[in-house]
């Protein structure tokens, strides 16, 4: 892993989703790694250091709002939030989170639009 490395997290409680989304991103040249819940979440960008974070809105335990407000806690605006829903945009959580986060993707994430947020290497 270089400087100019984009490094990107991918939280999702299916464990299958995450891994898949983070190999699709390493072939695109990012470096990405997995987190299946908030609190390891909150644990690997301590270490990883992404400057972006693609999180699922709905999971058990910490959900991606409450991981959103601690990560805004910690690091403002350092680290670009995307939230990832399977879920619809009408509901309180969801809405809730999208009003916090950069940016917001539907799953199955299309990498063409994601690809549009993420930069290809950090200057």
């Amino acid at each position: 892993m270089s400087d100019n490395d984009v490094r990107v997290l991918v939280v999702d409680d299916l464990e299958d989703a995450a891994k898949s989304l983070a190999v699709v991103l390493s072939l695109n040249g990012y470096v990405a790694r997995t987190a299946h819940d908030g609190a390891s979440a909150l644990q690997i960008t301590k270490e990883f250091q992404p400057h972006c974070i693609l999180l699922d809105v709905n999971m058990p335990g910490i959900d991606g709002l409450e991981l959103t407000h601690r990560l805004r806690t910690s690091y403002g605006d350092d680290i670009v939030l995307v939230a990832v829903t399977g879920g619809r945009a009408e509901e309180a959580r969801v809405s809730k989170t999208f009003e916090l986060v950069d940016h917001y993707l539907a799953k199955p994430i299309e990498m063409d639009k994601l690809e549009k947020i993420l930069p290809r290497r950090c200057l």
